[in-house]
C-alpha cells in the first residue's frame, strides 16, 4: 500500500471531504469534491483519463437518469401532492399523521428514490403541520427516517441499492421478498421511537383540526399515463426485465408527450446527483485498480467468510464514516469472494441503508429534509436528529440483521 500512497491520500481527502459535504474555505458541495478528486488523480497519475469510462458503472447512471425522469413525471403531474392532501384526510390524531407519513414515505421510497421522496414531500411536511398547529422536527425526522428506511425494500429504492442491483443481478422480486420485511420492522421502529422521545407532541388525548385539502392542480392526463407507465414498470421488474432497461424504456415512453416541455421534466433533475455518482465511481475504482482494496480488506481480515453481525455493524460503520454509497463501492470487491454471495448482497444493502439514519450526515436524503425545512423556517438541528435517530439506526439494524440472518444467511 506505500508505493500506492498518493491514491490513499487523493481517496482519504475526497471521501472525508464527501463526509462532511465541504472542504475547508472553498465553496464547494459533494459533487464537485467527487470531481477534484477524480483531477487529482488524474495529476499524480494514479488513473489514466482514457480509462476513466471503464470504472463507471453505465447501467446504475441509465437506471438512476431514468427515474428522475418519472419522479419529475409525477411531480408535475400532482401526484405527491395528492398523496399528501389523503394524508391529512385520513387523520384525526397526531400519532394517526405520524403512522401514515412513516408508511406513505416508506412505500413511495421503495417504488422510488428516497432522495426525490424527501424533496418532494418536505416542503408538505412543514405546510401540513403548520396548518395543524403541531411541532414540525418529529414529523420530519419521521419523513427522513423513513424514506432510508423504506428504501431498503427495493431495487430501486436507493442509489447503492441501484448499484448492488447491477453488481448482483438479483431479480427485483427476490430482493423485495428479503428486505421487505426489513423495511417494515423499521418503519415501527420510528413510530414506537418517536412516540416514546415526543411525549408531548403525541400524547393519547391529542386531536388534529380538520384541514381543507391544498388546492395544488392535477394534469390529470399526465397522472394517468405516469401511473400506467409506473405500474407498467414494477410489473416489468418482478417479470425479471433488467432494471436499467426496464426504467429507460419506461422513461422514453413518458418523454414522448405533447402536454409537458422537455424543459419542465429536465428542469427538475438533481444532475449533481450524477456528477456525484460518476465521481464516485472512478474515485472508488482507483482504490481496487491498484490493489488497494484487497491490501485493506487483507489487514482487516475481512474475507468471504465474515460473520453476519460482523459484516452488518462493519458496513454500518463505513457507511457511517465515507457515506453509505462509496461504502457500498469499497465492499462490492468483499461480497464478490463470498461463498454465498446473494446474503452478502441482501445484508450489504440492508445495513448500508439502514446505517444512514445515524446522523444528520448519514445520508443525502437526512440533509435534503434539513435543507428545504431550514429554508421554510424550521431548523432540525444535529443533535436533535441524532438523538432519535441513533436510536432507530441501532434498533432497525439488529432487527434487519437478525432477520437476514435467520431468512438468508447460510
Amino acid at each position: 500500500m506505500v508505493e500506492h500512497w498518493p491514491t490513499v491520500l487523493i481517496v482519504a481527502l475526497t471521501y472525508a471531504g464527501i463526509a462532511a459535504g465541504r472542504w475547508p474555505g472553498l465553496k464547494v458541495n459533494r459533487a464537485t469534491i467527487a470531481l477534484v478528486g477524480v483531477g487529482l488523480l488524474i495529476v499524480a497519475r494514479q488513473v489514466a483519463f482514457e480509462g476513466l469510462s471503464e470504472f463507471i458503472d453505465f447501467d446504475t447512471i441509465v437506471l438512476l437518469f431514468s427515474m428522475m425522469i418519472i419522479n419529475a413525471n409525477l411531480r408535475l403531474a400532482g401526484f405527491f401532492n395528492l398523496v399528501g392532501n389523503a394524508v391529512l384526510r385520513w387523520t384525526r390524531t397526531p400519532r394517526a399523521l405520524l403512522a401514515i407519513e412513516v408508511l406513505a414515505v416508506g412505500v413511495l421510497s421503495a417504488l422510488f428514490l428516497n432522495d426525490t421522496i424527501c424533496l418532494m414531500f418536505t416542503p408538505l411536511v412543514v405546510e401540513i403541520t403548520r396548518r395543524a398547529k403541531r411541532q414540525g422536527i418529529p414529523y420530519l425526522i419521521a419523513l427522513a427516517t423513513a424514506a432510508n428506511i423504506g428504501s431498503t425494500a427495493t431495487l430501486t429504492g436507493n442509489p447503492q441499492n441501484m448499484i448492488i442491483g447491477v453488481a448482483s443481478g438479483i431479480p427485483y422480486l427476490r430482493f423485495t421478498l428479503a428486505l421487505g420485511p426489513v423495511a417494515l420492522l423499521g418503519l415501527g421502529v420510528i413510530w414506537g421511537v418517536l412516540v416514546l422521545l415526543y411525549p408531548r407532541e403525541f400524547a393519547r388525548h391529542e386531536r388534529l383540526p380538520i384541514l381543507p385539502p391544498d388546492g395544488a392542480p392535477t394534469v390529470r392526463p399526465l397522472l394517468i399515463k405516469s401511473l400506467v407507465v409506473t405500474a407498467g414498470l414494477l410489473g416489468a421488474f418482478i417479470a425479471g426485465v433488467p432494471i436499467a432497461l426496464a426504467a429507460f424504456l419506461a422513461a422514453c415512453v413518458l418523454l414522448l408527450t405533447r402536454r409537458v416541455h422537455p424543459q419542465e421534466v429536465f428542469a427538475e433533475f438533481d444532475w449533481g446527483l450524477l456528477v456525484f455518482f460518476c465521481g464516485l465511481f472512478i474515485v472508488s475504482g482507483a482504490l481496487e485498480a491498484n490493489g488497494i482494496t484487497a491490501q485493506l480488506f487483507q489487514f482487516l481480515h475481512l474475507d468471504g467468510g465474515a460473520s453476519g453481525w460482523a459484516f452488518s455493524f462493519l458496513t454500518a460503520a463505513l457507511s457511517n464514516i465515507v457515506s453509505n454509497v462509496p461504502a457500498v463501492l469499497l465492499l462490492k470487491p468483499v461480497v464478490a469472494t463470498m461463498s454465498y454471495p446473494t446474503a452478502g448482497w441482501l445484508m450489504l444493502a440492508a445495513s448500508s441503508t439502514l446505517a444512514g439514519n445515524l446522523t444528520l450526515l448519514g445520508s443525502v436524503a437526512n440533509l435534503i429534509v434539513a435543507e428545504c425545512a431550514a429554508g421554510r423556517g424550521v431548523r432540525l438541528g444535529f443533535w436533535e436528529y441524532t438523538r432519535a435517530g441513533a436510536l432507530i439506526t441501532l434498533l432497525s439494524l439488529l432487527l434487519g440483521t437478525a432477520w437476514l440472518l435467520v431468512t438468508v444467511w447460510p
